[in-house]
Parts: structure tokens; sequence; C-alpha cells
């Protein structure tokens, strides 16, 4: 009977979630999908340990703010990763651009000495 009850719980949570995350007008961010997953996690393994001692319900209901806060803080750190490889993409860019630009200088360069050379 608490399996029943534990897994009508994790049932109604996933189609919570589902519905919540498919009624979106924007894209989630990567600490929101973290955050959606690990709260399901959370609950669901809440609920599975709960089940154990006798009490699905409190379990899922502790479980799952513990696993939303556990996959929004590791989103933010997805996020900031993701942050800092993009400026440093730039950078790079950045870089090639000057790379090349220095390149072209340094051609026009040996062709004017090689003018004046000639002369």
């Amino acid at each position: 009977m608490q399996m029943r009850k534990a897994c009508t719980i994790i049932n109604f949570s996933l189609v919570a979630l589902l519905v919540l995350s498919v009624g979106c007008t924007q894209p989630l961010t990567k600490r929101e999908q973290a955050g959606l997953v690990g709260g399901g996690l959370g609950a669901a393994s809440g609920a599975i340990i709960g089940s154990s001692v006798g009490h699905a319900t409190a379990g899922a209901l502790i479980g799952g703010p513990i696993g939303l806060l556990a996959g929004a803080l590791i989103g933010d750190q997805l996020m900031a990763q993701d942050q800092r490889q993009d400026v440093q993409q730039r950078q790079i860019e950045r870089n090639q651009a000057e790379i090349a630009r220095l390149r072209r200088e340094i051609q026009r360069l040996q062709l004017e000495t090689d003018r004046l050379r000639e002369r």
C-alpha cells in the first residue's frame, strides 16, 4: 500500500514537472533544467527511502526541495562555466584576427622592402 502511494506521488510529481516545463515560453536555462531534474530525482529518492520506513510522502516532500537546491547549484556552476568558455572563445577569435592582420602587414612590409632593394 505504501509503495503504491509512493508511486502515485512520484507520477504526479513527474507529470507536474512535465506540464510546467512544456508550458514555458522561453527555453529553460541550465540552472532551471538541473533544478527540475534534481527536484524530480530528490522526490523520487525520498519517496523510495521514505517508503522503506513507512513515510513515502514525507520522504518525497523532504527529498524534492533538497534535490531541487542541489540541481540548481550544479546548473549554476554549469552556466558559469559556459560563460567563461564563451569569453575565452571570443578572446581566441580576436587574437586570431590580430594574427591574420599582422601577417598581412608583415607581407606588405616585405614586399615594400624588396621593392626598395631593387632600386
